[in-house]
């Protein structure tokens, strides 16, 4: 009978769980989208994200991680589109022509709709390198020194880290979605939120940019 693969278990979800709750460029777009369109489409948003952190897992266990750290050239490539992709997000924001005093929408979106918010959020992840380095750096610590299959524990670990995402995802989508539909101060604040979105997507957009390489 094989070794438990993980060591730490518990810790592993609770730092999981406390970093997923940390805001950054994936929940901003979360909270965005559910004040301009719901509870429903911030959930998709959100699933999309974790679809891209699914990405990273993967990526990571097969090696593409550590190329990442060793490579300059892969890292700075995946760095300048991800930098790229969030200025042009902070800019569509700020140049947006949403009204000041438009009600939220209280159709339901459509299927093409939750299909670009969707890929908006697996895009915003994915196009970031740090997160594929922080997916290298924080998992392995987590798993057993005796483990026969280091690359498996990998994937049940970053699955794990994932799915307990999703929970943390939700929450943010529900109480972004209630905030707007519960105060008319926030909608008629819409315009002006947007664009300090749109701002704060742009000084993501400049950090990563700015990001060097790390030694892993």
């Amino acid at each position: 009978m094989s070794e438990f693969p993980f060591q730490h278990l518990g810790w592993f979800i609770a730092a999981g769980l406390l970093l997923n709750l940390t805001p950054g460029p994936d929940v901003l777009y979360i909270v965005t989208q559910s004040l301009r369109r719901g509870a429903r489409v911030g959930m998709v948003a959100g699933l999309g994200i974790t679809a891209g952190c699914f990405v990273h897992v993967a990526a990571a266990a097969v090696g593409i991680g550590a190329l990442l750290a060793s490579s300059a050239l892969v890292f700075s490539l995946l760095k300048w589109l991800g930098a790229a992709y969030l200025l042009w997000m902070g800019a569509r924001m700020l140049l947006s022509q949403q009204a000041d005093e438009q009600p939220l929408p209280t159709a339901p979106a459509v299927p093409q709709e939750m299909k670009s918010v969707f890929f908006g959020g697996f895009t915003t992840n994915v196009l970031n390198p740090k997160v594929a380095l922080f997916f290298l750096a924080f998992v392995p610590q987590f798993i057993a020194p005796e483990a026969p299959n280091k690359a498996l524990a990998f994937v049940l670990l970053g699955t794990l880290f994932n799915l307990n995402s999703v929970a943390i995802n939700v929450a943010y989508a529900l109480l972004s979605a209630a905030l707007a539909r519960r105060m008319s101060a926030v909608q008629r604040a819409m315009h002006a939120m947007e664009r300090v979105a749109g701002l704060m997507f742009i000084a993501f957009g400049l950090r990563l940019a700015l990001t060097e390489q790390p030694q892993l």
